[in-house]
């Protein structure tokens, strides 16, 4: 019988990276597949939130954010700004910047996206055991601390 994850071996480094690459890219892209507009790119979804976490920003903070360049943002932002879901305006420190807000729409679709995806991983968690639970507790305090190195 053939599996997804193949523990034999698994003593190993590079198969403990190899099947947890695999395993958190595909739990993320099911996650990412839970939207509110299944017309927004990953990106799109990305700047919203990071509008409705951290409030108004620049296109050049959401950049460096994503790690794209100013134009590839500016083509984001364009796309968010068109969908009604954020708006651009002037900066009130310096008329010359511009700054890219959620709108009421955009915080709403925010919302609905997180609560998506709450309920898909919530009916996972739900199917497994306690034991199962509290590991993956202790490994996403372990996940979230190397993600922040």
């Amino acid at each position: 019988m053939t599996t997804d994850v193949d523990t034999a071996g698994t003593d190993s480094e590079t198969d403990l990276s190899s099947q947890l690459r695999q395993a958190v890219l595909r739990t993320s892209r099911r996650l990412r597949a839970e939207k509110a507009d299944s017309e927004l790119s990953d990106t799109q979804s990305v700047v919203l939130a990071y509008l409705y976490n951290h409030g108004p920003s620049t296109p050049g903070e959401l950049a460096r954010f994503e790690r794209v360049t100013p134009p590839s943002m500016n083509r984001t932002i364009n796309a968010v700004v068109d969908a009604g879901y954020a708006k651009r305006s002037p900066s009130v420190e310096d008329g010359r910047k511009v700054v890219v807000t959620l709108t009421p729409a955009g915080a709403a679709l925010t919302l609905e996206t997180r609560r998506r995806r709450d309920e898909w991983l919530h009916r996972r968690l739900d199917e497994l055991t306690d034991a199962e639970r509290e590991t993956l507790l202790r490994a996403s305090g372990i996940l979230r601390g190397m993600a922040d190195s």
